[in-house]
């Protein structure tokens, strides 16, 4: 099969290169799924589990990316759940072969079945994007109608969707980026928005949760927003700050079978969209990595179109 791997570390983004690979083999409870769409994270070169296993074992070549859209085409020993010839989309395991290939094997409890009518390529989207942003405004700060949240990159694959949520729940959004994402935060319902280049974030005021995806200096300066009682959640990086009488935490987002499935429906049903930036062959994989040209969301990798044929 083709996929895009990576062999040497010190290379980065330069060693990403489309070869040939072999087919995957499921393991127990694995399913093979035949990507139609994946999605990546632009730092995960620089994950430790992208170069060796959960042992510690080196694993290059290894196939990046670790979110996917396709179809169920084979079921490993003991799998329940899913059958073959479904849609399904979902998350890949940190320290194994992702999702940036034709085929990938994947835990199937970390899929969910894909509602017909739902774009792969949007669907490869959601998994990280969507799970990060529930784990982080509900499961970890507890956001509730009323509060108020600052959201940072209102208009990036994370902040995108966390702006929707929190406005679902009647929540105060204030979200931030740079002055060209003001238009696309405001649009998806953020009330305020804040230029991070040009606007005095301490103008702000007290806020109960910050939603941070950036990290450094925006990271230590919102602990001074954050009210007591409030809290402060991160996926940037481990906070060196603590808020005044609150809390930061800092969370690696985890499958979630179920939470997936209420994504897929409320994406369905129009009451959540996933800003798809640029969508790419698999062959501009590294392109895709470092671009030329910032656009808003999230930029999907499309292995093969519609009607299954492989893109070049």
């Amino acid at each position: 099969m083709r996929a895009i791997t990576v062999r040497d570390r010190s290379a980065g983004v330069g060693g990403l290169t489309l070869t040939d690979m072999p087919y995957p083999h499921p393991a127990e409870n694995d399913v093979i799924v035949r990507v139609h769409a994946a999605g990546f994270t632009p730092g995960e070169l620089d994950w430790p589990a992208t170069w060796s296993d959960r042992a510690g074992r080196d694993r290059t070549p290894t196939i990046p990316g670790h979110e996917l859209s396709g179809i169920v085409v084979e079921l490993g020993y003991g799998t329940t759940g899913l059958t073959v010839g479904q849609r399904v989309f979902g998350l890949t395991d940190w320290a194994r072969n992702g999702s940036l290939a034709e085929y990938c094997a994947v835990e199937a409890r970390n899929l969910a079945p894909l509602p017909a009518g739902i774009d792969h390529t949007v669907a490869a989207a959601l998994p990280i994007s969507g799970l990060t942003a529930w784990q982080g405004l509900f499961d970890h700060a507890h956001l509730t109608t009323g509060q108020t949240v600052l959201i940072h990159g209102a208009a990036g694959g994370v902040g995108s969707i966390a702006v929707q949520l929190a406005r679902e729940v009647g929540a105060h959004v204030i979200g931030t980026g740079r002055a060209d994402d003001r238009a696309a935060a405001l649009a998806l319902g953020a009330q305020t928005f804040v230029d991070l280049a040009a606007d005095e974030l301490r103008h702000v005021g007290e806020v109960d949760v910050v939603l941070d995806v950036i990290g450094g200096d925006i990271l230590e300066r919102s602990t001074d927003l954050v009210r007591p009682g409030g809290t402060l959640v991160t996926i940037a990086m481990p906070p060196t700050v603590q808020p005044r009488n609150g809390r930061a935490i800092f969370f690696v987002v985890e499958p979630d079978r179920a939470r997936l499935t209420d994504l897929a429906q409320r994406l369905r049903s129009g009451r959540l969209n996933p800003v798809v930036g640029a969508v790419r062959p698999l062959s501009e994989t590294a392109a895709a990595f470092a671009p030329t040209r910032r656009t808003p969301g999230k930029t999907i990798i499309q292995v093969v179109d519609g009607q299954g044929t492989p893109q070049s």
